[in-house]
């Protein structure tokens, strides 16, 4: 019998009923080409197998590999891949949606991977750590808001779906789970002349979050506090209060 790994976050669903709801939230038809990140013991592949046109199946871990190419051996339409996720060439694929439940402890190296291929991906509907998926879909203000949260929403549009408790998974994890989806957007929401100069910006302000923007930014921009006057931005206020509308001006003031 299969024991799952904790150094690999194996943590798997196996109620038809959320599976389902998990599909359903990704808006999977038959004409999708669909990635499925640590499919386990292949539970949602199944049903995704049904749903879309193709399944590309990625799994690290070599044993539930080859138990993946015995249990889905009838399904013609399902591609599986023994590699580290972050190592696969998104970038060469047709266009996709990702849906999976990945491990907590890779959720955002994942996201910003599958962030570099954005070209190629439609939306991506994932099952992670429910204080992960609250920062991402967070509006300014509040102690969930941050990096991860302007840089998922300037790239998507972000919604929570809905939650799973901890005890619908086995092994349990510790914490509850949320399944978010992410819309790839066609544009970003604010137009910036230097992206990487935004996104300095951002990590610079949240670096120490109790700090003023004007005491945060002053290492990367020594002038800041002119700037950020003449962005309209109080130098007192601390980087949670700002939109990224906010941080496009100021970017742009910059660069």
């Amino acid at each position: 019998m299969f024991k799952p790994k904790k150094s690999l976050g194996q943590n798997f669903l196996f109620d038809p009923t959320l599976l389902i709801r998990i599909i359903d939230a990704a808006q999977v038809t038959s004409e999708d080409t669909v990635v499925e990140i640590g499919p386990g013991p292949g539970r949602l592949t199944e049903l995704l197998a049904h749903r879309a046109k193709k399944v590309i199946a990625v799994e690290l871990d070599a044993e539930l590999h080859a138990r993946l190419k015995t249990g889905l051996a009838g399904y013609v339409n399902v591609e599986l891949v023994n590699m580290d996720v972050l190592e696969y060439p998104f970038e060469q694929l047709e266009p996709f949606k990702v849906v999976a439940n990945i491990p907590y402890y890779i959720t955002t190296p994942i996201i910003f991977r599958l962030l570099e291929a954005r070209t190629k991906l439609k939306s991506m509907t994932l099952t992670i750590q429910r204080e992960v998926a609250e920062r991402i879909v967070a509006p300014p203000g509040g102690k969930d808001y941050g990096v991860l949260s302007l840089s998922v929403q300037y790239h998507t549009k972000p919604t929570l779906q809905f939650v799973i408790p901890k005890e619908a998974f086995r092994p349990m994890p510790k914490v509850d789970s949320a399944v978010v989806r992410m819309e790839i957007r066609e544009k970003p929401p604010v137009a910036v002349n230097d992206e990487k100069m935004l996104f300095k910006i951002i990590r610079a302000s949240f670096s120490q979050r109790r700090k003023t923007l004007s005491n945060s930014l002053k290492p990367l921009i020594p002038e800041c506090k002119d700037l950020l006057i003449q962005a309209n931005i109080d130098p007192m206020r601390r980087a949670e209060t700002l939109s990224i509308e906010d941080f496009a001006r100021l970017a742009n003031l910059i660069s």
